[in-house]
């Protein structure tokens, strides 16, 4: 048997279930499907789970789990042997109880975090309420925040004498959040993320109607915060970025796929002989 031929019938054995929130999911999948891995992947919605539609998974999981113990029954019957964790940054509490599960399993669990684009010295908050702290009297702040987030930024951008817009997402319950957190009309838009025929073109526009001066993302080294760093290099806007929770304590953090095949393959096969497996 070819050496590709026994690596690839050595990765059978493995089962890599992905947690996949971020848009990087599918490509993380069809690396590890062409590498000789079996393939499962777990999204919240259905809409999620087109962008999975022709791969040869041994499972599509759509929905949340109702609770950390359904994670762990989930695991054990469909036999799975390592798990990634790709899910949103902020998404703390399935990544919480990913850990959780993992280690009550004795499973494997990397964490894929996308790496960041650049922030400028001061500009990055703990927290929404660091917003009340901030020089904004007589700006207008453009909230580009989770929906969840909304209430209590609005609150804190207020106090710090901001007039306050808002960008969500077009479902039911972020307009509904927006209108909680008293956004709405126009103060509110409502849109997809790097959405239009020119990346970026919509949240410019947005930012001109509004004379917007400020811009709230957060840190999360995808495609919105990509493009609000790059409307901000050009001196249009400052943008404040909402720091990136700390990865969970004693999980592998690996920041490509690349990387990610290569740690997986030193978990099958051992690390090969004068293999670097740095990031």
């Amino acid at each position: 048997m070819s050496a590709i031929l026994m690596h690839r019938w050595r990765n059978r054995l493995t089962h890599v279930l992905i947690f996949a929130g971020t848009g990087e999911g599918p490509s993380i999948a069809l690396a590890l499907l062409e590498a000789g891995h079996r393939v499962s992947v777990s999204v919240v919605s259905a809409a999620a789970s087109r962008a999975y539609e022709g791969m040869p998974l041994d499972a599509l999981q759509v929905g949340p789990f109702p609770s950390p113990e359904s994670i762990s029954d989930y695991l054990a019957a469909r036999a799975v042997s390592h798990v990634v964790d790709a899910t949103h940054p902020f998404a703390m509490t399935i990544s919480t109880e990913l850990r959780s599960a993992c280690f009550g399993s004795n499973l494997p669990l990397m964490r894929f975090e996308r790496p960041d684009h650049a922030v400028f010295e001061g500009s990055v908050l703990e927290t929404v309420g660091d917003l009340a702290g901030c020089a904004l009297s007589g700006h207008r702040l453009l909230l580009a925040v989770g929906a969840r987030q909304l209430a209590a930024a609005a609150t804190a951008a207020r106090l710090a004498g901001a007039r306050v817009h808002a960008r969500v997402l077009p479902t039911p319950e972020a307009i509904r959040l927006a209108g909680l957190a008293g956004l709405c009309g126009e103060q509110l838009a409502v849109l997809r993320p790097a959405s239009g025929e020119r990346t970026g073109g919509l949240e410019a526009a947005l930012c001109r109607r509004w004379q917007i001066t400020d811009v709230l993302c957060r840190q999360s080294g995808g495609s919105a915060d990509q493009v609000w760093s790059e409307l901000s290099s050009t001196g249009s806007v400052r943008l404040w970025k909402l720091k990136r929770p700390n990865p969970m304590p004693n999980v592998e953090v690996v920041h490509s796929v690349n990387q990610l095949c290569r740690r997986l393959d030193a978990h099958v096969n051992g690390p090969e002989p004068g293999a670097h497996h740095g990031g």
